[in-house]
């Protein structure tokens, strides 16, 4: 695993503008004043990033009464995310990152371990970042089960 390129608590998120499901622009900077969650997972539909994606769904009313906003990045074009969204009844925006530009910018695409190798891809990532832009919490290869209620204990939420 590589460290460079990894956000830490009170660095500057990287903004980002990127394609949602619909195919609608949405950037970071549109949720400058509320805090935001933003979590980076490698593809929409397997079972892993299904069960994150419906635990996120599944938290987003507490989490946005704590004012605390949910945006999903995956390199999967918007037609999937749209599928994936109409199917598991998404409520919060999944943006389409196909180029890595975001995922990498963020230190969540490069090298992982993987069933014992050591492969390229997304590492599944979930970042707070906080009314100002700056990132307030920074976890990488987070657990696709049971990560939710953990960030809900961390944040007090």
């Amino acid at each position: 695993m590589t460290d460079n390129n990894r956000l830490a608590p009170g660095d500057t998120a990287p903004d980002f503008t990127l394609p949602d499901a619909d195919g609608n622009d949405v950037s970071l900077a549109d949720y400058r004043g509320r805090k935001v969650v933003v979590y980076f997972y490698p593809a929409a539909s397997t079972p892993g990033c299904t069960k994150q994606a419906c635990d996120f769904r599944d938290n987003l009313a507490e989490l946005n009464e704590a004012g605390i906003d949910v945006i999903g990045i995956s390199p999967d074009k918007p037609a999937k995310l749209a599928k994936f969204r109409d199917n598991e009844a998404l409520t919060f925006p999944l943006l389409s990152d196909p180029e890595k530009t975001t995922l990498t910018a963020w230190g969540a695409f490069g090298e992982k371990k993987m069933y014992g190798k050591t492969v390229q891809g997304v590492i599944r990532s979930t970042f707070l970042v906080d009314e100002n832009g700056k990132v307030e919490v920074a976890q990488y290869n987070v657990r696709a089960t049971g990560h939710v209620a953990k960030l809900r204990r961390d944040l007090s939420v």
